[in-house]
């Protein structure tokens, strides 16, 4: 969902600046570059540890919560995102979200779009009481598959994070990656697929219906 369906990656920088700044440090792209796509905790844990704040884990995630959901509240989606969805709802494909946020945090994001991620057949939260493991890990993708009644094999997935790419390849998935601009593409080397927005993906290679206009 983040960085791929929702322009969030520059919220969470934003935010996560403003923290580590307090302590006179820098979040560049040496750290955010490990922990996009990864669960809250996984990522407040690397944060700390890497820019030696004064603070746990825990203290990091207390401080940007509410900042976090206020700013969520408004966040618009990426180019060709809701294009590209509602074309494959329109021909019967089904789609699941498998996004690390927790529900708090997914909820301040789904207000605005809430027609829009209706399209989804099924949507996995980083606090599901069933996912054990969060990416790099590949449970988030095995249970969206389950909930869909498909097998890993017969799902194609969309990512922009190291963490959620190795997570699909691991779930036995087809993955295609849309990288940030800032995001050294030798991080995706077992990608199925990189290109450079969901503009350029053409279904038809995938044996998907072709767009009927050009996103």
């Amino acid at each position: 969902m983040d960085g791929l369906l929702l322009d969030t990656e520059g919220i969470y920088t934003e935010v996560t600046q403003d923290i580590v700044g307090e302590f006179g440090k820098v979040f560049d792209w040496s750290v955010k570059k490990t922990i996009i796509g990864r669960p809250a905790s996984q990522a407040a844990k690397i944060i700390v540890e890497s820019l030696d704040l004064p603070i746990t884990p825990q203290d990091y995630l207390d401080s940007r919560k509410d900042v976090l959901i206020e700013k969520f509240k408004n966040t618009q989606p990426l180019p060709g995102a809701k294009e590209m969805t509602t074309h494959f709802f329109s021909h019967g494909i089904p789609q699941a979200i498998a996004t690390s946020s927790s529900s708090p945090i997914y909820d301040a994001k789904y207000k605005k779009h809430k027609k829009w991620f209706s399209q989804f057949t099924q949507i996995v939260r980083g606090d599901d009481p069933e996912l054990k493991q969060g990416k790099p890990a590949p449970d988030i993708f095995l249970l969206a598959a389950k909930r869909l009644g498909v097998e890993p094999a017969e799902c194609l997935v969309f990512e922009d994070a190291p963490s959620g790419t190795e997570a699909a390849i691991a779930a036995g998935m087809s993955v295609v990656v849309v990288p940030h601009p800032e995001m050294d593409c030798n991080h995706f080397k077992n990608a199925s697929q990189i290109i450079p927005s969901l503009n350029d993906f053409e279904p038809e290679s995938w044996g998907l219906p072709r767009f009927t206009e050009k996103l």
